[in-house]
């Protein structure tokens, strides 16, 4: 065999590697299920939340926290939230319930407080008596402040140690601050619940670093769920034109933004010169084009018995809700679903029935449950 030949199936190879972790196997329109409304006449619904009662919480990104009791949307939102600076991306995003909220009551929200020009991701906790949010106090500000009004993560999750972690943006204009241990920008941070810093965080002692910081090197994480069968914190994040990832996150790891990256910029100029670089984590799957992937769940259940264990993704770009079949922690498939709506869709949940709640993103959103055919 010649050297060129050689080197043209090496490259050939190597295309179709990158390809398949880029785009994935096949992707396969799925008609297992049928699709409900629960309620409409969302303003801009950004996160869901499953009571252990039954009642639901949903943020509308322009800063109300409704809540949905037996199906049926209550008229007035909950009380007691507080104001956010809701502009352009910016706004009210996460409402967390505490994993011991039967006992304790309390829900946690992520949301942009500040100005246009100083802004930044804050998390704070409350507790719900009835309809209303009580004994209010601000846990986290990601620091340092922005001017930008996108880029702010705001997507959270519990660890089984009871440790909350917290997804954040590099605030667009300041990609650089994602490979800086002094910035929140552009990673994600764990707190114990009431806001203090674990002695176990990664950089807790470095004189260089913020000791909330678990990872770095993310660009905008818009997606967070534990997978407690598989032990794994699975991530998500927007990459620019192209290079949306899904990440396993490891303690203290760097995912390379902006120094690695499978994107390019807007302009069409190339970010970095590389896609992978030793000493950084590779995404497990990338999607170029992008599909501004906007929610994850794991799901677990017994509505959808043969999906157990994959990973549901709704994405803003694309319209649709993804299901990412895995293999333990390999991708071997992705199914698309919801295409058929033609909307664009922003978080995605598991019901204790195993029933999917998806919102759509739009200010006359819905709350939609998906349930198997035959019933």
């Amino acid at each position: 065999m010649t050297t060129l030949r050689r080197l043209l199936i090496l490259m050939l190879l190597a295309g179709l590697a990158t390809a398949m972790m880029t785009a994935g196997p096949s992707v396969a329109m799925a008609r297992d299920y049928q699709i409900e409304t629960v309620v409409d006449g969302l303003d801009w619904p950004w996160a869901l939340a499953i009571l252990p009662d039954g009642r639901m919480l949903v943020t509308e990104r322009t800063g109300a926290l409704r809540m949905i009791d037996n199906g049926v949307l209550v008229d007035e939102p909950v009380a007691g939230v507080p104001p956010v600076y809701a502009n352009s991306q910016g706004g009210l995003f996460e409402a967390l319930p505490h994993p011991d909220f039967e006992r304790n009551g309390l829900v946690y929200l992520s949301y942009a407080h500040g100005t246009s020009d100083a802004n930044a991701t804050r998390v704070a906790r409350a507790r719900l008596f009835d309809r209303e949010l009580v004994d209010f106090e601000v846990l986290f500000t990601a620091a340092p402040e922005k001017d930008t009004p996108v880029h702010y993560g705001g997507r959270m999750a519990w660890l089984p140690d009871g440790s909350l972690v917290i997804g954040l943006g590099d605030g667009f204009d300041y990609r650089e601050e994602g490979q800086r241990l002094d910035s929140h920008l552009g990673t994600l941070v764990r707190l114990r619940p009431d806001g203090s810093i674990p002695t176990d965080n990664p950089f807790v002692g470095r004189d260089d670093a913020r000791p909330e910081i678990w990872s770095y090197g993310h660009r905008n994480v818009q997606g967070l769920a534990w997978d407690a069968e598989r032990g794994v914190l699975w991530q998500h994040e927007h990459g620019p034109r192209g290079g949306d990832e899904v990440n396993i996150i490891e303690a203290g790891a760097n995912y390379g933004w902006p120094v690695a990256t499978r994107g390019v910029d807007y302009s069409g100029a190339a970010i970095s010169p590389y896609s992978s670089r030793p000493g950084l984590v590779d995404p497990v799957l990338v999607w170029t084009p992008s599909i501004a992937p906007a929610g994850l769940a794991v799901y677990r259940g017994d509505a959808f018995p043969a999906w157990d264990g994959d990973l549901l993704i709704v994405a803003l770009a694309s319209r649709e809700l993804r299901r990412v079949e895995l293999d333990g922690q390999r991708v071997v498939d992705q199914h698309r679903m919801l295409g058929e709506l033609d909307e664009r869709l922003r978080d995605v949940r598991v019901g204790t029935d195993g029933s999917i709640y998806v919102l759509t993103d739009s200010d006359t959103g819905r709350l939609l449950r998906l349930r198997p055919i035959d019933g």
